[in-house]
């Protein structure tokens, strides 16, 4: 007889959820070698959360325990004449990956950006994370094949 495992629940975040995603950026951050600067990671999820044309964000609970979360962010393109999204997170603690958690975060996601009229969908992912490579793609997110290259840079008064 196999053992049912009960299924963490996904729900949008709110204020009082700021400490627990913090808690999981830091070990997504972790993961990935960089540090996190705690103040800027709540202060950024208390923008987005309490603005909603910014975007919104999902937490995955178990057992009132957080095991991942999904970021998504909105803006307007000219290419595609209309909002497009952006997975600027998704992590799922590694005890929970493969288990359908990052699929359930982003099926929220996915259906937010339908709701806000969004034309597309982009993320940034690591050439060798095949695990996450392989879970956008089910949802029809696919590396470019053109010959567009991303620049990316921070503004600060020295670029003035």
């Amino acid at each position: 007889m196999s053992e049912t495992r009960p299924k963490p629940s996904v729900r949008k975040a709110e204020m009082l959820d700021v400490e627990a995603l913090v808690a999981l950026m830091h070990d997504f951050y972790a993961e990935a070698g960089f540090a996190l600067d705690t103040l800027w990671a709540k202060n950024s999820f208390c923008d987005v959360i309490s603005n909603y044309n910014l975007g919104c964000i999902w937490l995955a609970m178990l057992n009132n325990d957080p095991v991942g979360h999904a970021v998504l962010t909105v803006r307007h393109t000219m290419e595609h004449g209309a909002l497009s999204g952006y997975i600027d997170d998704l992590y799922v603690r590694p005890s929970f990956r493969r288990k359908d958690v990052g699929s359930e975060l982003l099926r929220e996601l996915i259906q937010e950006c339908h709701t806000r009229g969004c034309k597309a969908v982009y993320v940034e992912v690591g050439a060798d994370n095949e695990p996450a490579r392989s879970l956008y793609e089910r949802f029809g997110l696919l590396a470019t094949r053109d010959s567009r290259v991303l620049l990316s840079g921070r503004i600060s008064n020295a670029s003035i």
